[in-house]
């Protein structure tokens, strides 16, 4: 974890995603109300959580694991001017509760983290959480194309074995319980501008302090490799929101 973190450290965000899409994927919730409760799970250093708070007047919770990005997204909250929005949990996704009651929260948010429990696992384990009529929003990584090149399907089902199409996604979105709202796929620029470009960066970097160092250089080396492969195929695959009500 001390690699992943010095490989990730300082970048606008830990996946792909922009702040355009945040606000488009907020602005399609239209019965939500004016102050509602909104959890952001795996806030990561928070970009999108600090986006959601200037188009909102309620209540987020902002829910991570690490401390390290919780303190980032404290003080990025407090430059913005919407830290009195925001409140920091550290803590995982598997346990939510730990800290909220069912039939809570108006609204469960997260971006490019919910592989992280597995896309069915947490549309059924976030859902009790959810008061009726409440949302879910997640962003998952899917395929988008037939006819997936070998290469990058062994890729993926080695690295994320539950990688579904669109259509097998939606499927598990009504076989959980929950109305599809809508879904769009984020732009290929969401991958590069806040992620992948400053982690190369940041991999070059660590390459040269690193360069005697064999687990350091290979765990560099799976990380430019899962860049190669969204150079190589992203026609393929990309970050789908997916917008649901229960």
């Amino acid at each position: 974890m001390d690699i992943f973190f010095e490989i990730h450290k300082d970048i606008p965000r830990e996946g792909p995603g922009d702040n355009q899409s945040t606000k488009k994927a907020y602005e399609i919730l239209k019965e939500i109300p004016s102050n509602p409760n909104i959890l952001d799970i795996g806030c990561g250093p928070g970009m999108q959580t600090i986006e959601l708070a200037k188009h909102t007047d309620g209540n987020i919770y902002a829910l991570d694991t690490q401390k390290q990005f919780l303190d980032r997204l404290n003080e990025n909250a407090q430059e913005n001017k919407v830290n009195h929005k925001i409140k920091t949990i550290q803590g995982s996704m598997f346990n939510l509760g730990e800290y909220f009651e069912e039939n809570e929260l108006d609204l469960i948010w997260s971006e490019e983290a919910i592989f992280i429990i597995g896309f069915e696992e947490g549309l059924k384990k976030w859902k009790p959480f959810l008061k009726k009529d409440g949302y879910l929003v997640v962003s998952e990584v899917s395929w988008i194309e037939e006819n997936i090149p070998k290469e990058i399907k062994d890729f993926w089902e080695s690295d994320y074995p539950s990688i579904h199409h669109i259509e097998g996604n939606i499927e598990l979105v009504k076989k959980c319980g929950y109305k599809l709202i809508d879904k769009f796929i984020i732009p290929e620029s969401s991958w590069w501008d806040h992620y992948y470009i400053h982690l190369e960066k940041r991999i070059s970097i660590l390459r040269e302090i690193h360069s005697d160092e064999d687990e350091w250089i290979s765990r560099l080396d799976n990380t430019q490799k899962e860049i190669e492969m969204y150079r190589k195929y992203s026609k393929y695959y990309g970050y789908v929101f997916y917008i649901m009500q229960r």
